[in-house]
């Protein structure tokens, strides 16, 4: 990984789920890397959808999910995000350092994270869906 952001013990199943997190971020139409705050950001163009913060303590993951984030917010992981975050949207979840976080559900979510974000066109380009071409304006 990189120097430039905080990261969880070696082996711990923290530091797995961020890497395989992090792969498949990267799986999405133009993500890529960022280093805010010392956290590994991935963005699609100018905007995160997804934040890992891996440490000595555990991993914190944090998505933005207009549309299942007060269904995730009843599991015993999640809290709204600090900063104000939260009333708009993003939902954190946090684990320990030797506690496997459910990957199946954060897949999910890193997914209606980046379509929430995503431009049109790049949700498009991921179901599939061939841009239209603009029509002249007469």
């Amino acid at each position: 990984m990189s120097d430039r952001f905080f990261e969880a013990p070696k082996g711990s199943a923290a530091a797995k789920a961020t890497e395989a997190l992090r792969q498949l971020g990267h799986t999405f139409p133009e993500a890529h890397e960022d280093y805010p705050w010392g956290h590994l950001a991935l963005k699609v163009r100018t905007k995160m959808f997804l934040i890992l913060a891996p440490g000595p303590d555990g991993l914190g993951v944090t998505m933005k999910l207009p549309e299942s984030g007060r269904e995730a917010l009843l599991l015993p992981f999640t809290q709204p995000t600090g900063y104000g975050m939260g009333k708009h949207g993003w939902v954190t979840s946090n684990f320990g350092l030797d506690e496997a976080p459910p990957i199946a559900i954060l897949a999910g979510w890193i997914e209606e994270s980046y379509r929430a974000i995503a431009p049109k066109a790049l949700v498009a380009a991921l179901d599939g869906v061939e841009p239209t071409a603009r029509r002249k304006k007469a």
